[in-house]
């Protein structure tokens, strides 16, 4: 990468980094792309020479910030902790992150972002689904997945699971389900009968 494209990406990043907080502090109506440019550091030519309007920059900004998490699971799933570990881990930044996106975003443009739907699912379909087959391969060749559940059974399983916790901790209880993630990962592998 040479200086430039150097230069054009760091003030991208610094337009995603703004443009994430206002948007999930203010919403989408009440941030305008002066605001952000200022926030950012940069002319508002420059973020409509980007992206072309706030509405891309928007949807744009929430894939960054997905590509983002994702990768961060990629990381948990390739290092050398246990399977259960990972589980785990994926599971508490899952819920984190269903949390902000509920929480901060819950009033998202949809009908405004033209596409952002589609944007949504497209993402899903081409990075989200493929991690989780990997995730779900490698669960069953270290033997914490029954070879013969199927892929589709154990990501419903796992959004069951990972839905629920985002209840409890919208509900103010963050401590609590930290503190008990161990007891919840016994139950998330093992049910209420115990390993069998």
């Amino acid at each position: 990468m040479n200086g430039f494209e150097r230069r054009k990406q760091s003030k991208i990043e610094q337009i995603y980094s703004s443009s994430f907080e206002l948007f999930s502090k203010y919403g989408f109506q009440k941030v305008s792309v002066n605001e952000i440019a200022q926030h950012a550091k940069v002319s508002p030519a420059t973020i409509y020479n980007y992206f072309g309007t706030k509405e891309q920059l928007y949807g744009d900004m929430l894939m960054n910030w997905m590509d983002n998490q994702l990768e961060q699971y990629e990381e948990i799933l390739d290092s050398a902790c246990s399977f259960p570990e990972k589980t785990k881990e994926i599971i508490l930044l899952e819920t984190k992150n269903l949390v902000i996106l509920s929480d901060r975003f819950q009033a998202a443009p949809f009908s405004e972002v033209s596409g952002l739907q589609q944007m949504l699912e497209n993402y899903t379909e081409q990075k989200i689904k493929p991690f989780f087959m990997r995730f779900v391969a490698a669960g069953k060749q270290d033997g914490y997945i029954r070879k013969d559940q199927t892929d589709e059974i154990f990501m419903l399983y796992f959004t069951m699971y990972k839905n629920e916790l985002g209840r409890d901790w919208e509900a103010s209880n963050q401590e609590g389900i930290t503190k008990n993630i161990d007891h919840m990962m016994e139950l998330f592998f093992y049910g209420v009968v115990g390993e069998r």
